[in-house]
Formats: C-alpha cells, sequence, structure tokens
C-alpha cells in the first residue's frame, strides 16, 4: 500500500521551504518601493500555511520512503511547486492569466528558461528576484535539498533522491544520502556565491548579480534585462560562459575537482566528451561565424562559444541571435537542442552520458556483426556497462524522441508552423529555452495559446524529471498493490 500519509508531510515540507523562499523577496521589495510586496507576503503566508495542514498527519512505524512514495512525491511535489509557484505572479497582477503563471512558473522551476514576459525590465524587482529564484530551486532540485534534512524528520530518503536526481546516475560522495545532499547543495550554494561576487566586481549592480548568479547555477536562463547577456560586457560573458560550464558538469566531478583529485576528474570519460565537445564546436562555428557575418575573430569566438555552452548546458542565455547567422547554423544549433550536459549536474537535456553510451554501443555493434561469437563489452570510464543500463538508455532515447515527434505533430495540429511546433517542443523538452522559427532566441512564448503553453509546460516537467518518473504514474503496474 501507498504511505499516503509521508506523501503529505513531504509535500507540506516543500510548501514550508517554498513560503519562506518566497518572503525572501521581501527585503528587495521595501529596498525598491515596488508595489509587489504584499503579492510575496500573501503568497508566502498562503504556502506556510498550507504546508503547516499537511504536516499535521502523524506518521505510523512506517516512515521510508519506498519507490512507489518516491516516484509520487517527486511528481507531486514539482506540481505543487508549479500551482503554488505562480501565486506571487496572480496576485501581483504581474501575469494575470493562469495558463500564462503556470507556463512561467513551471519554465522557471524546470530551469528552461522560457518566458511569456514581453518586457521583462518593466517588472517589480521583487518578482524578477522570486522569478528567478524559481530557477534557482530547482536547479538541483528543493526535493534534495528536503533529502538533506530528511534524518531531523525520522524519514528515510533514497528512493526519493534517486527518483529526482538528474541524470541517469547519482553517484554518492557519502555512504548516508543525507550526508550526498548535503554536500552538494554547499558546492551549489558556494558556486552561486563566488559568481555573484565576480559578477559584483565585474560592473553589474548588486540585484542583477545576483539574479544571474541564481539562474546561471541553475543552467535556467532568466535575465533581468529584455536582451539576456547582450546588454553586458564581453568579460561578464566569459565569466557567466565559464561557470555555465562547471554548472553542466556532474558534481561529483566538482566535488573531486574541489579536493584536487584530478586524476578522477579526466578519468571521467563523460567529463572529457562534454569538454572536447565544446571546444571543437566553439572552434567550427566560430570560423563559420566569421566567415558569414563581419566581426572581429574574438566576437565571432565570444559568441559562437557563449551560445554552444548555453544550450548545450541547457541555460538559454542569449548573446547572439544564432539564427540570423546561415540556416545551416541555425540548423546546427537547432541539434544542440537534443545533446544535454552532464549527468548529475543541473542542466537537462538528454545528457552526454546517454549519447555516448549509445554511439559507443553503435560502433561496436558493427564488431559483433563482423564477429558474431566474441564477446565485445561496452566500456565506460573503464568499466563494463551492464547490458541492463544499455537497455534503459536506448528506451530513454527512443521514448524521447517519441515525445519529442508526438508533441511537434500535436502542436502543428494546434496551428504552428513546423519550424515552430518543433522549435518549442524541442527546447521545452530539453529544458533550454529558445529554439528556432517563431519561438528563437530574441522571441518569447507570450503570443502562444493557452492550450499550448499547458502541452509545453507538461513537456517542460517531464524533460526535468528524466520521463520516466511522471510516465510510470501512467502504467497499471505502478498502482497495483504490492
Amino acid at each position: 500500500m501507498i504511505n499516503y500519509r509521508i506523501i503529505s508531510r513531504v509535500l507540506g515540507v516543500l510548501l514550508l521551504i517554498i513560503g519562506l523562499l518566497m518572503w525572501t523577496g521581501i527585503p528587495i521589495s521595501w529596498y525598491y518601493e515596488s508595489k509587489d510586496m504584499e503579492s510575496l507576503v500573501w503568497s508566502g503566508l498562503i504556502c506556510l500555511l498550507i504546508g503547516g495542514l499537511l504536516r499535521l498527519p502523524r506518521l505510523g512505524s512506517d516512515r521510508s520512503v519506498k519507490k512507489r512514495e518516491g516516484y509520487l512525491i517527486v511528481a507531486l511535489g514539482w506540481l505543487v511547486m508549479v500551482l503554488f509557484g505562480m501565486l506571487p505572479y496572480l496576485l501581483s497582477g504581474v501575469i494575470p492569466s493562469i495558463p500564462d503563471a503556470i507556463f512561467e512558473t513551471a519554465s522557471g522551476m524546470t530551469t528552461t528558461g522560457a518566458s511569456v514576459l514581453t518586457d521583462i525590465e518593466a517588472q517589480p524587482p521583487g518578482i524578477l528576484y522570486w522569478r528567478s529564484l524559481t530557477q534557482w530551486i530547482g536547479g538541483m532540485g528543493i526535493i534534495v535539498l528536503t533529502v538533506a534534512i530528511f534524518p531531523l524528520l525520522g524519514i528515510g530518503g533514497v528512493e526519493l533522491f534517486v527518483a529526482e536526481a538528474p541524470g541517469p546516475t547519482s553517484d554518492k560522495l557519502h555512504p548516508r544520502i543525507s550526508e550526498t545532499a548535503k554536500r552538494l547543495w554547499l558546492i551549489y550554494v558556494g558556486l552561486t556565491f563566488v559568481l555573484a561576487v565576480l559578477l559584483f566586481l565585474e560592473g553589474m549592480s548588486i540585484y542583477e548579480a545576483v539574479n544571474h548568479a541564481l539562474t546561471t547555477m541553475a543552467t535556467g536562463g532568466f535575465s533581468t534585462r529584455n536582451s539576456s547577456m547582450a546588454a553586458f560586457s564581453p568579460l561578464i560573458q566569459y565569466t557567466v560562459c565559464f561557470f555555465m560550464f562547471l554548472a553542466g558538469t556532474n558534481y561529483t566531478i566538482i566535488y573531486f575537482g574541489l579536493k584536487g583529485k584530478l586524476r578522477r576528474v579526466w578519468s571521467s570519460d563523460e567529463f572529457k566528451a562534454y569538454t572536447f565537445i565544446i571546444l571543437f564546436f566553439s572552434l567550427c562555428v566560430t570560423i563559420a561565424v566569421h566567415s558569414v557575418v563581419d566581426v572581429s575573430w574574438e566576437q565571432a569566438f565570444r559568441d559562437s562559444s557563449f551560445q554552444i555552452v548555453s544550450l548545450i548546458t541547457t541555460t538559454g542565455f542569449v548573446s547572439a541571435d544564432y539564427t540570423s547567422w546561415s540556416v545551416g547554423l541555425t540548423l546546427f544549433f537547432f541539434i544542440l537542442l537534443f545533446v544535454g550536459a552532464c549527468a548529475g549536474s543541473t542542466s537537462g537535456g538528454i545528457k552526454i552520458i546517454r549519447n555516448l553510451v549509445f554511439f559507443k554501443n553503435s560502433i561496436l555493434e558493427f564488431k559483433r556483426i563482423l564477429h558474431p561469437r566474441a564477446v565485445v563489452p561496452l566500456r565506460l570510464n573503464g568499466e563494463i556497462v551492464k547490458g541492463r543500463i544499455i537497455t534503459h538508455i536506448i528506451i530513454f532515447l527512443l521514448l524521447y524522441l517519441s515525445l519529442f515527434m508526438i508533441g511537434s505533430l500535436l502542436l502543428a495540429a494546434m496551428g504552428l508552423d513546423f519550424m515552430t511546433a518543433i522549435g518549442a517542443v524541442a527546447t521545452c523538452l530539453g529544458n533550454v529555452g529558445p529554439g528556432i522559427g517563431k519561438v528563437g532566441p530574441v522571441d518569447n512564448f507570450a503570443w502562444l495559446s493557452s492550450e499550448i503553453k499547458l502541452v509545453l509546460s507538461f513537456l517542460m516537467l517531464l524533460g526535468r524529471l528524466e520521463l520516466f518518473t511522471i510516465l510510470v504514474l501512467f502504467t497499471p503496474y505502478f498502482w497495483k498493490a504490492n
């Protein structure tokens, strides 16, 4: 039987955290004398009251979170975060439409970065801060933060961590799952703080530095400027580019790097592939951009590398309109929407490791055809990859491409042109932000119908939670009693 009491209590904790985080925007509203303070106060209060009510049911003797409870908590947790996270938009009147508010909040919590706001700079500072904070919350996953405090609640959370942690793997840094979650969050918070300080020293105001630090480390891409990162100096763009690269790196690798264990860092096949892809693509696109656009080599390199890192890490910041360079480059950047960064990072998308396993296995299949009796194992990081993992990855890729095609057909049937339909589905399913067509890097999603926005919001959640976490709820096996 599913333990609904423990689900209720965990969702209550999530709402309590969300409510308190909303109130961190109150000092900003007060300082700038904006009119959004009341909406943040009431939104936080609603979250705290309902969160407190959900915490009321007493736990029985069984306080463990099993697989089914873990998946339900994650799916319902993200749904709750979206539904309650949109309250500041609605109560302040910044986004009066419920479908629009759901889209903006889902885009924030899933770190997608697609927006329905047409004039970002005209919005109240407190609301923009909350908008950035939604991405920071979703970046590492507030549920991982909840796992870190589970021992205080007397609840075991390993299944919850596995269900929520981004990527096909969630390597432990410590035998105790709560300690792993704490260390991940310490790295996350530390890098965010360092980036905020650097951006401030490089010319941003404290307010903008904090906002962009939050959304960069979350690989989210929300900005306080209408022109995104194009509004800032080359130095700031290079700094953000480097931290986007870090944010797209497996946090286990970052941890080993900080501990000085560089051999373990470079022993990761995924990290080597991730680094090589970015460097190689940046070089190739720089040459292509310089040949078709009248800009200096430095700007060609900066714009090319920034957009490549931004799309691969699914951050979605924009420093240039890559769809205006050439048709070939537009197609290239569209393909990048399906790459993703490292597993165990804050990025979305398919992830490098899945692509790496797929291509390695495809190459080895030719060898198996020529030598049918030979045992040809697939190795990653020097270890043999189990057949079950390969099967899981292949199924994930087939599901991902199937959802992309179904979503594109659905949006085309709802009135979108071909380029816009595939661009919108690819960028929302991959949690990237900008796409192609009429949802490109200099466009937004405000003009889409409410029905299309709700479909895209669902795709964002599917992509953020690695497909299976939500799709498993629609299978009859999930609801059958043990």
